[in-house]
Order: structure tokens, then C-alpha cells, then sequence
């Protein structure tokens, strides 16, 4: 398998996707946000001095996948037909599992920007919470499934 961002010559170029096949698509990726204790006390119970926490990310994390191709220099811009994001306490962590779905019918798989989605969404909280807590840590960054297209399926392990 090689590498599809380069040309013969080894130059980095945007994919040619003019000949595929226009599909409906899905991808699904997953991150966390650890926080300590109190941090995640104070964004369950709504307590934060600049407003709603979870909403706010997950807004952030909508217009971040919507935004994709302007982040990432080979993407494509994709009509995105839907964007969700999931945030799960999990007080074991303790923080938010992260979960970004998107979705298009298009010639491209959307995987960055679910990707991007979840990245923004994390990046987001630590923003919001960062005046009580600037050790949070971000992790786990993967695409768990992709659907649609040439490649079919992939669900990760």
C-alpha cells in the first residue's frame, strides 16, 4: 500500500477523488479529557464562571468538523449532512470520553473530520477549565469506525 498525499515524484498533492463513487460515508472518533477531581465536579455540576462547559464543546466541535478542510491542507471540503458529539462523564478517569460522529454522501471518507471534531471538543473543556485545572491531559485520539466507500468498513479493535 502506498501512500496517496504524494505524487510519483514524491510530491505531497490532494487526491484526485473525481472518479469515485459518490457514497454515503460515516466515520466515528473517540478521545478523552482527565482532569483532577475537583474539575470534573465543578463541569458536572454546572459550576464553571464561563457558562455551560459540555455545551460550548460540544459546539466547538461541530463548527471544528465543519472547518476541516481549512485545517488540514489535503482534505477535501465535504457537504457534511450531520455532526454529533457525545460527551460521557466517566469519574474514573476522572473527565469526558469523547465521541465525535460525522457523516456525509460524498466521493471521500470523513475521518479527519471526526478526528478534528474530537480534537476541538477536548481542546475546548481544557479551555473552559483551565484557570482550575491546567494539568488536564487529552488522549486516546482514534478513528474507532469508518463505513462507506472503495475501502468498506473499518472498526477498530
Amino acid at each position: 500500500m502506498a501512500l496517496t498525499h504524494f505524487d510519483g515524484k514524491g510530491d505531497a498533492h490532494m487526491v484526485d477523488v473525481s472518479d469515485k463513487a459518490v457514497t454515503s460515508r460515516i466515520a466515528v472518533a473517540e478521545n478523552y479529557i482527565k482532569m483532577r477531581p475537583e474539575t470534573f465536579d465543578i463541569i458536572t455540576e454546572g459550576k464553571s464562571k464561563k457558562g455551560d462547559v459540555l455545551g460550548v464543546a460540544r459546539l466547538a466541535g461541530i463548527m471544528a468538523a465543519k472547518r476541516t478542510a481549512d485545517l488540514i491542507p489535503l482534505c477535501h471540503p465535504l457537504p457534511i449532512t450531520k455532526v454529533s458529539i457525545e460527551l460521557t462523564p466517566d469519574p474514573e478517569l476522572p473527565g469526558f470520553r469523547i465521541e465525535a460522529t460525522v457523516k456525509t454522501t460524498g466521493q471521500t471518507g470523513v475521518e479527519m473530520e471526526a478526528l478534528t471534531a474530537a480534537s476541538v471538543t477536548a481542546l475546548t473543556v481544557y479551555d473552559m477549565a483551565k484557570a482550575v485545572d491546567k494539568a488536564m491531559e487529552i488522549g486516546g485520539l482514534r478513528v474507532v469506525l469508518k463505513d462507506g466507500g472503495k475501502s468498506g468498513r473499518f472498526v477498530a479493535a
